[in-house]
């Protein structure tokens, strides 16, 4: 693998269109995942920068990203293959990194200075690869459900996604009632004002025929991948989490 990170405005970066073929993802679920954690926190916006590429004569959306930006997006990647690539993008931003840094200076003074400049980042690296590694034990649970979400473009019933925790649609969309989410209306659930136009639901219409003859239609809500997460979110704030975290959060 070679330019796996590249000089940008005086900085060592690779994209997320390199990030996505690396890791073997989708490049719409890594800008997903990249936009996701900007909206989170505008502390990332200067890890992260648009930019765009050319393919077949037609000009795509992808993102820069600094060493912290790519730190904090790989998180989430996970596996011994994920781990080897981890490792050769550290190596390939050190040594991007070196080619930025001007010679020491001449002087014994400026040449001390700059050792002690240089010590005290091998410090600085050394307690965020700490760090690094302490976020990925702590996030895992939740980036492995996440990375699960995001491999699944289609929509979802309330008994698919009630059954990521364990329950049943009918006590999935009554605890959702109760926390202000949804209500009832002649036998169908119906997103509060707040949340309608988020994109969190589709609707779709099924027709059906009655025991007398008569033609009738219902309306069946599905959640989208972004509901999903909004209600991952949500629940979670409720200390309600996916199955497949509690089991994890067991096995540690």
């Amino acid at each position: 693998m070679i330019n796996l990170v590249v000089i940008q405005k005086r900085q060592a970066v690779t994209t997320s269109l390199q990030v996505s073929e690396t890791f073997e993802k989708q490049h719409k679920n890594v800008i997903q995942v990249i936009e996701n954690l900007v909206a989170e926190n505008s502390a990332t916006k200067n890890m992260f920068y648009e930019g765009s590429y050319e393919n077949r004569g037609k000009q795509y959306k992808m993102y820069y990203m600094n060493r912290d930006g790519f730190t904090l997006l790989a998180m989430g990647f996970n596996g011994s293959k994920a781990l080897e690539f981890k490792l050769k993008y550290i190596d390939a931003f050190n040594k991007m990194e070196s080619q930025l840094k001007p010679d020491l200076p001449g002087t014994y003074k400026e040449a001390l200075q700059a050792l002690i400049q240089k010590e005290e980042e091998r410090e600085r690296l050394a307690l965020e690869n700490q760090m690094y590694q302490q976020q990925i034990a702590d996030a895992a649970p939740k980036l492995n459900y996440v990375d699960i979400v995001l491999k699944c473009p289609d929509l979802l019933t309330a008994t698919q996604v009630a059954d990521d925790y364990g329950m049943s649609a009918r006590k999935f969309n009554s605890l959702l009632h109760d926390l202000g989410i949804q209500y009832k209306q002649s036998g169908q659930w119906f997103l509060y004002e707040k949340y309608k136009g988020q994109g969190y639901t589709k609707s779709e219409t099924t027709h059906f025929t009655k025991t007398n003859g008569d033609k009738g239609a219902s309306l069946l809500t599905k959640w989208t991948q972004k509901g999903r997460l909004f209600l991952y979110e949500l629940l979670k704030e409720h200390d309600i989490l996916p199955t497949i975290e509690i089991m994890e959060d067991d096995a540690s």
